[in-house]
């Protein structure tokens, strides 16, 4: 297992100086912010950032993500352009020696939350989502924005998104997501790049939107979409574990075992009530999660790839990025190798 930290590039406040000093932390997640969602990355890009993480003694172990168009969502006649360019950025990845990539199929958005800054009982600070509220919002209504969504669209072109959505189904997001990975999986192999999907988070349909990529069952279909060992998963234990339903030992297990998990994205959550949840720290006491037990599974399939604490809680007076400062999640770091370390 190979501890790893999300770095939002130059403009994160957590610097890799700071995330250089967590204990047992040797990879970075990252990505390229300044290329438009469709194009292709080019090399020169992908090696400055690379660069810049190897000059500070780590590796440029996962890049999450490289989005995937709306229109390849969409099924558009675009698509095959769009695709295009994402096996040119693929190959260019693999030149620069990266091999694991994280992506998702979520139509629009990316991950939902009621509130970016609750006060939890400790006084800390976490995001939640409160079904009741999440309902009452109006996502077209151009007031509504979060950090994991797409801040290019404007009113009207959200607007017209949605419009075309009205007329996609869930089995239509899957012939869309199955005509991508036709395609992208075969470079994948020929380039030795695992592909790792990340569920949809919350893993339920939001706004009136599809949402497939859910629970044990539709990752099991997801596989077989493809049956490739580069067509793999991000298996998001703070994603699928806020409902009952997806037990995150047992898909660890099971998923682990056909060699399909590439990535893991390691949190706990407190689930309050059916559909909703807070993010709450990563202790298995805190929250809904037995992390040792997830932790466990991942022992038991030989898990070597790379593992991150994913969103952290705002402590001690930090303020930053929604869900990313240091503090929680070097705590929650430190916590996972303990428990790792503890296993062996």
């Amino acid at each position: 297992m190979e501890m790893t930290f999300r770095w939002y590039g130059d403009s994160d406040p957590v610097t890799l100086d700071k995330i250089r000093q967590i204990p047992g932390v040797t990879g970075i997640v990252s990505a390229i912010y300044d290329i438009p969602v469709g194009e292709a990355w080019p090399m020169d890009k992908i090696l400055e950032l690379k660069k810049k993480i190897e000059d500070k003694g780590l590796n440029l172990s996962v890049i999450e993500s490289v989005p995937v168009h709306e229109d390849i969502k969409l099924g558009k006649p675009s698509r095959d352009r769009m695709i295009e360019n994402y096996c040119t950025t693929l190959r260019n990845l693999a030149a620069a020696g990266v091999n694991v990539v994280c992506y998702n199929f979520m139509p629009v958005f990316d991950w939902t939350r009621s509130e970016l800054d609750h006060e939890l009982a400790d006084g800390s600070n976490a995001l939640i989502y409160v079904k009741e509220q999440v309902d009452k919002m109006d996502p077209i209504s151009g007031e509504l924005a979060l950090p994991g969504w797409d801040s290019s669209y404007t009113k009207e072109s959200l607007k017209a998104v949605f419009d075309e959505y009205a007329n996609i189904t869930e089995e239509d997001l899957w012939n869309n997501l199955k005509y991508f990975l036709e395609r992208v999986i075969k470079v994948a192999e020929e380039v030795k790049v695992k592909m790792a999907i990340h569920p949809d988070d919350p893993p339920w349909p939001i706004f009136g939107l599809p949402r497939i990529i859910t629970s044990k069952e539709n990752l099991e279909r997801f596989c077989k979409l493809v049956d490739s060992p580069y067509n793999g998963i991000t298996l998001c234990s703070g994603s699928l574990g806020v409902t009952k339903e997806n037990d995150i030992p047992d898909m660890v297990r099971y998923f682990g075992k056909m060699g399909r998990i590439h990535f893991g994205h390691c949190r706990n959550i407190l689930i309050t009530e059916e559909g909703s949840f807070e993010e709450s720290a990563h202790l298995s006491s805190k929250g809904s999660l037995d992390m040792r037990e997830i932790m466990k599974a991942y022992k038991e399939i030989g898990f070597d790839g790379p593992i991150r604490p994913d969103h952290g809680r705002m402590i001690w007076g930090e303020t930053g990025k929604p869900g990313y400062g240091l503090y929680d999640r070097a705590l929650g770091a430190v916590y996972l190798n303990g428990l790792w370390e503890g296993l062996e």
